[in-house]
């Protein structure tokens, strides 16, 4: 042994706190919605991790429901709207979407699954067009009515829809609602009638029927918002007017906090938060960078899943992270073996001092760990317990505190 290992060893009984290690991940493939589906798409998970829903590209797309229990299940187009798609899905296995007559969304419906039924939910009075976008354990949806410069927000119950009328401080409008949570307080976009270039990003509450701008990050003017947890945070992208954006999270407590980008990208945006404030979101680049962020660090989802298990979700264009739980579950899309595929993505729980992944602490652990000590290696390999690229004496620690342990 080294004199510098000799030094570490002798240093063991001064055994460190385990220092954040970077989270880990099994990658599920949801498989195909129907047997002629060319494609698959993960579009948003349940707040409990259990559901996923999204759509099915085939003639025509379809909507799913995929359960950690039951598997997927295709959902029934609306008789009138051939093509379908899930946007939201809540802790029931209920789902909110939309039903159009042409893959682009042409002359869309709002839609519930529920039991493995569809129905329209009603528009309100005067509207024949509306989107569902996602719906709360209440089974209150949200999404938006009309279209074009006539959009607006709406939400919906079973027996009633309801268009968002009510204007920001500026006499901003909400256009769009993305997400709704528990407490029936909705995000999403809307305009501002003193500058249409600017991008707005609003929180709703549908019970006073306050509408909020949740402002910008220093710098920039504008936001647009997607998602909202159980807690009240907000994710989203800020610019300025209709640039290219940071993304961000929003908590009414500590406002809008930037979200570091990853390696690599040059813009991105939040696409869903949970109770704990950990985002999800994709970032822009050369391809499509779906990202994780936990609070403090922003990871490539890529780095978070096993190697080698046929996974492409940094080198094309059509990959996503669109939804994630309280428990940490995501939900998006990827390439999986060359196939366009919806994944979900479920945390492993972590071992401390486990460096082979097999669930225990023993003899091979220190091995690795000695072996590569002082080495600078790619996070979570070769000894790295802690997750931080390198093998030093925290990782040794870990090992050594842990010995004998079974996960």
């Amino acid at each position: 042994m080294s004199a510098k290992l000799c030094a570490a060893a002798g240093m063991v009984a001064l055994v460190a706190s385990a220092a954040s290690a970077m989270p880990m991940y099994d990658i599920i493939d949801l498989g195909l919605v129907n047997a002629t589906d060319i494609g698959v798409q993960g579009n948003a998970v349940s707040p409990n991790g259990i559901y996923a829903t999204g759509r099915g590209f085939g003639a025509p797309t379809t909507s799913f429901l995929y359960s950690q229990v039951g598997g997927m299940a295709s959902l029934p187009n609306d008789p009138s709207r051939g093509f379908g798609v899930g946007n939201g899905v809540n802790d029931a296995g209920i789902v909110a979407g939309t039903g159009a007559t042409t893959s682009f969304g042409s002359s869309p419906l709002p839609l519930i699954w529920q039991s493995g039924a569809v129905a329209q939910l009603p528009l309100p009075a005067g509207e024949t067009l509306g989107r569902a976008n996602d719906i709360n354990n209440n089974n209150l949806a949200v999404g938006s009515v009309n279209g074009g410069s006539l959009e607006r927000a709406s939400y919906y119950t079973t027996t009633t829809g309801t268009t968002i009328t009510a204007t920001g401080p500026g006499g901003v409008l909400m256009t769009t609602a993305y997400g709704v949570n528990d407490a029936g307080i909705a995000c999403g976009n809307g305009i501002d009638p003193n500058n249409a270039a600017r991008n707005v990003g609003l929180r709703y509450d549908i019970n006073t029927a306050q509408l909020t701008e949740i402002g910008a990050l220093p710098g920039l003017n504008g936001a647009l918002a997607f998602g909202i947890s159980e807690a009240g945070h907000i994710t989203g992208s800020s610019m300025l007017n209709q640039g290219s954006g940071t993304p961000f999270v929003w908590t009414s407590g500590g406002g809008m906090v930037a979200i570091p980008l990853p390696t690599g990208a040059t813009s991105g945006s939040g696409r869903g938060v949970n109770s704990s404030g950990w985002c999800v979101g994709n970032a822009g680049g050369v391809f499509a960078v779906p990202w994780l962020y936990d609070g403090v660090q922003t990871y490539r989802v890529q780095d978070l899943i096993p190697a080698g298990s046929g996974w492409d979700l940094s080198m094309n264009t059509s990959s996503s992270a669109l939804g994630i739980s309280d428990d940490g579950v995501i939900v998006g899309t990827g390439i999986h073996n060359g196939n366009t595929r919806a994944y979900m993505m479920v945390p492993i729980v972590p071992c401390p001092g486990d460096a082979d992944g097999d669930r225990d602490v023993d003899l091979t652990d220190l091995n690795l760990v000695l072996f590569n000590f002082g080495n600078v290696v790619t996070p979570g390999t070769n000894g790295d317990v802690d997750g931080d690229g390198d093998v030093d004496l925290t990782d040794l620690n870990l090992v050594l505190f842990n010995f004998g342990n079974v996960c």
